[in-house]
């Protein structure tokens, strides 16, 4: 009997070893849109949060225990136990109902309860349309955050902070020039390899931001071992983070983050983030209604392989310009450049949409504009008459202010030609920059030279190009000036001003000689 016992309890390790086995495959989820794969990571994670059920916890202790001798009653229901904790656990797995739940279930941060919380806890229950339409924008970029924190293992809650810092607009920017949904300064974007040039911003395009983002804060808790230092440091900088702690130690004093003195942007920073993770956990208790954000996909990324006009490209994907540059805010200029913007985003059932129109496309080319480099210093004026453009549609799609010159080396859009199949490359559009100086204002001023004067040393002396003083006195480069010739040059005001003094100088001199010799 004790042998026949016994052959059933290895059958039934055997069986759920294979249950195991076959729950780590993602179960399909339906949605209004497409078949979505949850990962394990997904549907395990409220059951990690629970050890003593946690069905990978019961299965390990059932695989690790020693067969139960004849007799030993007491360890055989310990097992039997286990198993039975085991069935409870994985007839409990389920994916959350929504995105909302899911973050929930993610929460990982320690809480902060203090009066700062509970003043903007009310300052939100104030504004109940403020929060709704918040969270209705963080629709499209939500899912894919939760994602990337969870293959972190990071706190979902951090999903959040783009409502605090920009409310979830990826085209917000500060009045330190700080852009994008997770506020990247210019240099601490560069630091984290986000491109800013005049054709993109990465700093406001949703994934390479979102992994920046995400990169800095995960270096931040590395520092200080503290998600709230982290975060104090992610809005204040880490250096003053870390010498306000060094004040802190070296006074004897608690250095956690009530502890600091710090800005009051700062002091108010975790308290925001803690308000709406309160928010969220309990909408009702604060006057607050959340979207319904499905737990499932939002966007799709597509390959771009050729130069596309923006309005061609939403028009290929039967989506409204407003949410397709919504999905894709870095992309500033009219046209996408395959070279320096590799993939777009898309509303996940019309990314198949695009692909089939694109491929059915037959309207010609597909982007109407390129990229030429000014050779040298020049009037926006100039350069708008050699590419073929009005000067108002030139300053205004390159963002040229008045009275401006553009210098050597600028990368400017201007109309493709119809006969060009030739897309801007990798170089221009990975590193394309446009670099204005002030107009200056030149007055014509009339200068007499003396024996010898050529062109060439003309222009040394003035500081001007020596093709210029030909140009403007009617002759050769390699000019000679008589002697006492009067030379027209366009200097400015400064320069005029010195170089007339000379002039009226060499006119009593002249009269001089004139009154000796009579």
């Amino acid at each position: 009997m004790n042998a026949l016992k016994w052959l059933g309890l290895c059958a039934l390790v055997w069986l759920t070893g294979c249950a195991a086995t076959a729950e780590h495959k993602p179960d399909p989820v339906m949605t209004d849109s497409a078949p979505v794969v949850l990962a394990p990571s997904t549907t395990l994670n409220s059951a990690a949060k629970t050890p003593a059920t946690s069905a990978p916890n019961a299965r390990a202790a059932a695989a690790n225990a020693k067969p139960a001798a004849p007799g030993d009653t007491k360890l055989q229901a310990n097992l039997d136990a286990d198993l039975r904790a085991s069935s409870r656990a994985v007839a409990s797995l389920s994916p959350p109902r929504d995105l909302w739940e899911r973050i929930r279930n993610g929460y990982a941060m320690p809480d902060l309860d203090n009066d700062l919380v509970h003043d903007r806890e009310q300052w939100y229950a104030n504004r109940p349309d403020y929060i709704f339409r918040m969270t209705e924008r963080s629709k499209k970029y939500l899912f894919y955050i939760v994602e990337e924190l969870e293959l972190r293992n990071m706190p979902t809650e951090l999903a959040l902070l783009p409502f605090v810092e920009s409310a979830f607009n990826p085209q917000a920017v500060s009045g330190a020039k700080a852009a994008g949904m997770w506020q990247f300064m210019p240099a601490t974007g560069r630091d984290f390899e986000l491109k800013q040039n005049v054709f993109r911003d990465d700093r406001r395009d949703v994934l390479a931001s979102t992994r920046a983002a995400l990169d800095y804060l995960q270096k931040l808790y590395n520092m200080f071992g503290d998600w709230h230092l982290a975060l104090a440091a992610y809005n204040w900088g880490e250096g003053s983070v870390g010498r306000a702690i060094g004040k802190n130690q070296r006074a004897g004093l608690k250095a956690g983050y009530t502890d600091l003195s710090m800005p009051m942007e700062t002091r108010l920073y975790v308290p925001k983030l803690q308000a709406i993770k309160n928010i969220v956990a309990q909408p009702g208790g604060f006057n607050s209604r959340l979207p319904d954000i499905g737990n499932h996909p939002y966007f799709d990324t597509v390959t771009i392989r050729r130069d596309i006009d923006v309005v061609l490209a939403a028009k290929l994907a039967e989506v409204p310009m407003e949410d397709f540059k919504a999905l894709n805010p870095s992309v500033n200029k009219p046209v996408i450049m395959a070279a320096g913007t590799p993939q777009i985003l898309l509303p996940w059932d019309n990314a198949k949409v695009f692909q089939a129109n694109l491929d059915a496309y037959s309207g010609g080319r597909l982007a109407s504009w390129t990229v030429w480099v000014a050779p040298s210093t020049m009037r926006a004026a100039d350069a708008a008459k050699r590419v073929g453009m009005g000067e108002a549609e030139f300053r205004s799609i390159n963002n040229i202010p008045p009275r401006m010159m553009i210098r050597p080396g600028s990368a400017l859009l201007v109309p493709r030609s119809a006969h060009s199949g030739q897309d801007v490359t990798s170089h221009v559009a990975d590193t394309g920059q446009m670099t204005l100086s002030p107009e200056i204002v030149l007055r014509k001023t009339s200068v007499r030279v003396g024996k010898g004067a050529t062109v060439a040393n003309v222009a040394l002396k003035y500081k001007v190009s020596a093709a210029s003083v030909a140009q403007w006195n009617g002759v050769a480069v390699s000019a000679a000036f008589k002697n006492k010739q009067t030379v027209i040059l366009y200097l400015p005001p400064g320069k005029a001003s010195k170089a007339a003094p000379a002039r009226a100088a060499a006119a009593p001199a002249a009269k001089k000689a004139v009154k000796k010799r009579g």
